[in-house]
């Protein structure tokens, strides 16, 4: 039983010797392109979510997301220190008055509808 190892130690073992032969026969790996260093602050976005008061908002509604998505938003919570409830509520005021044309299309709606 002594004998018997992991494959995981065996491979520790194996990368832990040092390789035979000269540096010329070294097979050499491309140096990974350095990643950027974050802003030493939040985004200008995430300033205005974490700032964004959703205290006096009252109504509920269910909403369904897909699993990398809700995913997503959690590691936000966490990285961000903001509830999903006020980042989702965010998003949409952002998505209304970014895009007037969607107010125009209930107004149609409506418009119609007393018709």
């Amino acid at each position: 039983m002594e004998n018997l190892k992991s494959l995981a130690d065996q491979l520790r073992e194996e990368l832990g010797k040092p390789e035979k032969g000269t540096q010329k026969n070294k097979v050499t790996k491309p140096a990974a392109p350095v990643p950027k260093k974050p802003a030493s602050g939040p985004a200008e976005i995430v300033k205005a979510i974490q700032t964004y008061d959703n205290t006096h908002h009252k109504t509920m509604v269910h909403v369904r997301f897909d699993t990398r998505t809700v995913d997503l938003m959690n590691r936000f919570k966490l990285a961000a220190g903001v509830d999903v409830t006020k980042l989702v509520a965010f998003a949409v005021q952002q998505l209304f008055e970014t895009h007037p044309e969607l107010k125009q299309t209930i107004k149609q709606y409506l418009q119609n509808l007393e018709l």
